[in-house]
């Protein structure tokens, strides 16, 4: 009789259950100990994808129409929403409108090569990665000084960035190991040849 009334408690507990989660505000807990989770949101389709970069803690894509979006960590801005907010789907980043061609990610920065040549970055800027000439970390976009057209492609490492324009190098960031090429040991806000 026991086990009889304690399966029939433990049906209506169920179906009640049931019955509020369907009647609930999808995503509302019926109570703490027992909620019912709500299925999380849909990822906004990533279609026509023509790059993918991933970070340390981060990950960006560049679609065929120039959309950039990024998702991940976001400690440092490197999303580029202006929130500083972690995103568990893919954000727009912020100021680029559809003029994205290409993405690369560092460890806590983000650089989009745009139409035209031209290279924009943002996030984690204490070694000058993000090329705009300070160390002030960005949460948007903002251009890397000198490289407002010509570059054809871009590459980051943990702390630096580097661009191909007119058939060279330049490279901008972190420079302990001498990874700018430059003949020295000293990081560089801004691009250096």
């Amino acid at each position: 009789m026991t086990i009889t009334i304690t399966h029939r408690i433990a049906t209506i507990l169920v179906a009640t259950s049931i019955a509020l989660a369907a009647t609930a505000t999808p995503g509302a807990a019926i109570s703490p100990k027992t909620a019912i989770p709500a299925n999380p949101p849909s990822s906004p389709a990533l279609s026509n994808v023509i790059g993918v970069a991933a970070g340390a803690q981060h990950t960006c894509a560049v679609d065929g129409a120039g959309a950039a979006t990024c998702w991940g960590s976001n400690a440092s801005g490197q999303l580029g929403d202006g929130s500083g907010a972690d995103r568990s789907l893919p954000v727009p980043v912020s100021g680029l409108g559809g003029g994205a061609t290409a993405v690369t990610a560092g460890a806590g920065h983000t650089c989009a090569l745009v139409t035209g040549g031209g290279v924009l970055c943002w996030g984690l800027n204490s070694s000058g990665q993000v090329g705009d000439g300070t160390s002030i970390t960005r949460t948007t976009p903002v251009s890397v000084t000198g490289l407002d057209s010509g570059a054809t492609a871009i590459a980051a490492g943990g702390g630096h960035t580097c661009a191909i324009v007119e058939g060279g190098v330049k490279c901008w960031g972190k420079n302990a190991s001498g990874q700018l090429g430059d003949g020295s040991f000293d990081d560089h806000p801004a691009p250096v040849t």
